[in-house]
């Protein structure tokens, strides 16, 4: 039962770390009053740049970096698109969906002879980031629990980011351009600067996510491997309401629905087509039910007009 139970805790931690990577980007980039629904494609596009990277490299953690240069590099796009050019920011986050997913998937058969998918980093680069389990297999109760330092490292992120806006100048200053940027303008807080290092941030996490996902859950990149996740994170940033720690909290428990799905696929006999539309399901029932009651930031989704009362 222990076992089991460890086992849970195990794939729930490994599932929920992509989704908290990207749903921190989320928050910030929200926080900041630019609404980014593009994260699916920057994780896509991050997952595959850390897969290629690793693979070439044979070196995970380098593949890590770059998965998240890639996110970053396309929420340049995306921050040029919404805050120089006053786009619409949702019409911009879809196209960077389909931009990132499109890229990954032409660069995997450029790269790997017309394959759609980089299974050779499979068994090409060992799964490094898995050193914490090593130290607790001889355990008696915890052997069953193994978890890789992406987990550290994004939990530790969770509270780095959470300190960074609530106890620093710089996240009041973010924080104010979402709330009310015409009266940051007014105290000399550069509306845009903060909103562009936002929305690249954001892009940097939803790319560590996507590499996390390629690197340390499955360990090769597929054109379905992100498959919604980034939305997942969208939906645990408004079920967190807005907060680090809650989107983390929120991550854990569509973590814990993806390990369920796992768990249930051993032992009932439901079809695991089924099962696997557990998360989703959560999802929808999230947003149905909480979406009403959380409140966004004030000017998030709203381009900055300088001068605007």
């Amino acid at each position: 039962m222990f076992n089991t139970i460890f086992l849970a805790l195990a794939i729930t931690l490994m599932y929920a770390t992509p989704l908290c990577f990207t749903a921190l980007g989320g928050v910030i980039t929200q926080r900041a009053g630019v609404d980014n629904i593009g994260l699916e494609g920057m994780m896509a596009f991050g997952a595959f740049a850390a897969a290629a990277v690793a693979y070439f490299s044979e070196n995970p953690w380098l593949g890590l970096l770059f998965g998240g240069l890639a996110g970053a590099a396309l929420a340049l796009i995306h921050a040029f698109v919404s805050i120089s050019l006053k786009g619409d920011q949702t019409i911009s986050g879809i196209a960077i969906n389909f931009i990132g997913l499109g890229l990954a998937i032409f660069m995997t058969r450029l790269l790997f002879n017309g394959m759609a998918s980089t299974d050779a980093v499979l068994n090409k680069i060992p799964k490094l980031f898995k050193t914490l389990g090593v130290k607790l297999e001889n355990h008696p109760l915890l052997h069953a629990l193994e978890i890789d330092l992406t987990v550290v490292l994004a939990f530790i992120l969770v509270f780095v980011v959470h300190f960074v806006l609530y106890k620093t100048a710089f996240g009041l200053r973010l924080r104010a351009c979402g709330e009310h940027p015409a009266a940051a303008d007014t105290l000399g807080v550069s509306v845009v600067k903060i909103r562009y290092i936002a929305v690249l941030l954001s892009g940097l996490f939803a790319g560590l996510g996507g590499g996390a996902m390629t690197l340390a859950v499955i360990s090769h990149f597929t054109p379905t491997v992100i498959s919604g996740q980034g939305f997942i994170a969208l939906a645990a940033v408004i079920f967190g309401n807005w907060k680090p720690i809650g989107a983390a909290l929120a991550c854990l428990l569509f973590g814990f629905a993806q390990a369920l799905t796992v768990l249930l696929t051993s032992y009932t006999a439901l079809p695991t087509q089924i099962l696997a539309t557990l998360p989703y399901v959560l999802t929808l029932l999230v947003l149905i039910f909480f979406v009403g009651r959380a409140v966004p930031p004030k000017a998030n989704g709203q381009p900055y007009f300088k001068g605007e009362a």
